[in-house]
């Protein structure tokens, strides 16, 4: 190859350099926008049957990966017993095991069975057990790691402040402790805060979190929060992005000592302003409203998200659990069944901190 006619067309031209310009010329810039030749309609179906397969395979590559690490994550979690400490970071300032101050004298720290972790305005620290995950433990904040019944699992009294959790431990494994109410891990990432009074708010970022006491109970998937109060546990959950109205309202039902009819004018605003997405509110006020009113919520959801073939207005009025779970399947948050496959075990034992 005659390299000089690279550069500036000078010297012996290469025949093959020749048929490759000859076949490109038809590209060639001539300080108009670039047109490429038509695409028939039969060549465009062809290509997008073509991509769609290439996703299609991507799509199922991805589920066949997602698939192994989940039972490859069980199998460890069957392997691995279930750490009887975590261990501890200091992040910042002077957080506390005991009377012992975390990082004095550059030595590593644990938090064993019945300690307390202590931080106070100006102290931040981190917990993590490499089977089960890692919590971010704020300022003002008091935590315990409790005793569990069962092997493999792990426990945590949140007494005041707020935790960060990121958990890849099995979905049920990893539950943590309040006053007022227990939030159960279903492979997730969480915020939970505890005031003084006992009162909490879970907020979810990734996954999902059962939220219970006694037979009260909550799910709260990516974007929801759900607050709690002593002797009540936890609330409705709903989206942050509500209008404020529809938040109040919601507060209002749950929380505020209420005459019956204002109690009807809550809920008339929280069904008249519920969204696509609100119907995770509404689902859960089926349980909660009494039965004079639960034909309005059942419209109203109704609405929303359509039940399944399977789910009738006659056996949602009067709570038919899997008819309630199959409808729950449908609004899009994941699959019920991992809650009820842990819930009674857990339910065992209290749902408040000891």
């Amino acid at each position: 190859m005659n390299s000089d006619y690279l550069w500036d067309r000078s010297g012996e031209p290469d025949p093959e350099i020749q048929e490759l310009e000859t076949a490109l010329a038809k590209f060639r810039h001539r300080d108009q926008p670039l047109v490429f030749p038509e695409t028939t309609e039969p060549e465009r179906k062809r290509r997008g049957s073509v991509l769609r397969g290439w996703r299609f395979i991507a799509l199922a590559a991805a589920c066949v990966l997602i698939a192994v690490f989940g039972i490859a994550r069980l199998r460890l979690q069957q392997a691995v017993p279930a750490p009887t400490s975590w261990e501890v970071a200091r992040l910042t300032g002077a957080p506390r095991i005991g009377s012992q101050s975390i990082g004095e004298n550059n030595r590593a720290a644990s938090l064993a069975i019945g300690q307390a972790l202590e931080t106070d305005a100006d102290s931040r620290a981190t917990i993590t057990a490499s089977a089960v995950g890692e919590v971010s433990v704020e300022p003002n904040t008091r935590l315990r790691l409790l005793t569990t019944t069962s092997p493999g699992r792990q426990r945590l009294a949140l007494d005041r402040g707020t935790i960060r959790a990121f958990i890849w431990a099995p979905p049920g494994e990893f539950v943590v402790d309040t006053s007022s109410a227990r939030a159960i891990d279903l492979g997730c990432a969480y915020t939970l805060q505890v005031d003084d009074s006992g009162a909490g708010l879970l907020r979810t970022t990734m996954g999902w979190v059962g939220f219970k006491l006694g037979n009260r109970e909550s799910f709260i998937p990516a974007g929801a929060v759900c607050p709690t109060r002593p002797k009540i546990g936890p609330g409705t959950p709903y989206f942050e992005d509500a209008a404020q109205s529809f938040r109040a309202a919601l507060s209002a039902f749950d929380f505020a000592a209420l005459r019956p009819a204002q109690r009807s004018e809550r809920l008339d605003l929280i069904i008249n302003q519920a969204r696509r997405q609100d119907a995770l509110t509404l689902w859960h006020l089926l349980l909660r409203v009494d039965a004079g009113d639960r034909e309005r919520v059942y419209d109203r959801l109704r609405a929303l998200v359509p039940p399944p073939p399977n789910v009738t207005r006659e056996g949602i009025l009067r709570l038919d659990q899997p008819m309630l779970d199959d409808w729950w399947s449908e609004l899009g948050f994941g699959d019920i069944s991992l809650w009820r496959r842990f819930e009674r075990s857990w339910s065992q034992s209290a749902p408040r901190a000891e």
